[in-house]
């Protein structure tokens, strides 16, 4: 048995990906589940990437950040721990400091049909299961890119910021239209509706909304967003 470099992480909610998430890459192995990650690398290799744990601290970051565009929900991820396991079995630990957040979550309702045989032809779990998977590879796929690292950030910062989400989803927008040259251009892309877009602009600048970026303007008439606006600002996101 040879040494072994182990990082370990926490986060929550701890059903965040609800099945355990197995990464295997050429110099290191990652499992996520139940609120804790585990990355396995050799001591060769890690003593030889002195960035190597900010890196993949930034790599399991994105794919958090993928699977949110999914759940709309806040999430914690702490930083690192690391220790070196020895083969008679001694551990000698790492521990880097981080803050501690409490997070509550709200259950999902799901649904199973399955056909006269007994086959499962809809599993809602399965699906969502797989959709997080996905995401959460993209994410951390495409973290190097400016604009997808920038929209992911506005889009966490909207969940983390409530009071200003209509501000931070409009960045997105605009962000879109930036990079695709216009808003038409971008709606295409999108598959969006000319109506649906522009929902969003009339909800985030001109509704007198808490959550809107002219708040100003409407002092003392202000109120909060209501389901059915805050799902149309949701539509540009997929969410």
């Amino acid at each position: 048995m040879e040494d072994v470099v182990l990082l370990e992480w926490s986060f929550t909610p701890k059903d965040y990906f609800e099945d355990e998430i197995r990464i295997v890459r050429d110099d290191y192995e990652m499992v996520i589940k139940d609120g804790a990650v585990e990355a396995r690398i050799s001591p060769e290799i890690y003593g030889g990437e002195h960035k190597m744990r900010e890196e993949l601290h930034q790599s399991l970051n994105d794919r958090f950040l993928g699977v949110q565009l999914l759940t709309h929900k806040p999430f914690t991820l702490s930083k690192a721990s690391m220790c070196r396991i020895h083969p008679d079995g001694r551990r000698d630990v790492t521990i880097f400091p981080d803050s501690c957040v409490m997070t509550m979550t709200v259950g999902n309702v799901d649904l199973v049909v399955k056909d006269k045989n007994g086959n499962v032809i809809i599993d809602s779990r399965r699906d969502r299961i797989e959709k997080k998977k996905e995401f959460a590879e993209l994410a951390e796929l495409h973290s190097s890119d400016t604009v997808a690292a920038s929209l992911l950030s506005s889009y966490k910062s909207a969940v983390n910021d409530p009071e200003n989400e209509l501000v931070h989803l409009h960045e997105i927008r605009d962000a879109l239209s930036k990079f695709f040259k216009d808003k038409k251009q971008a709606r295409d892309v999108l598959g969006l509706s000319a109506s649906d877009w522009s929902r969003l602009g009339q909800i985030a600048n001109s509704e007198p909304l808490r959550q809107g970026r002219h708040r100003g303007k409407s002092a003392g008439e202000l109120r909060d967003a209501t389901e059915s606006e805050e799902f149309s600002s949701n539509l540009v996101f997929g969410y």
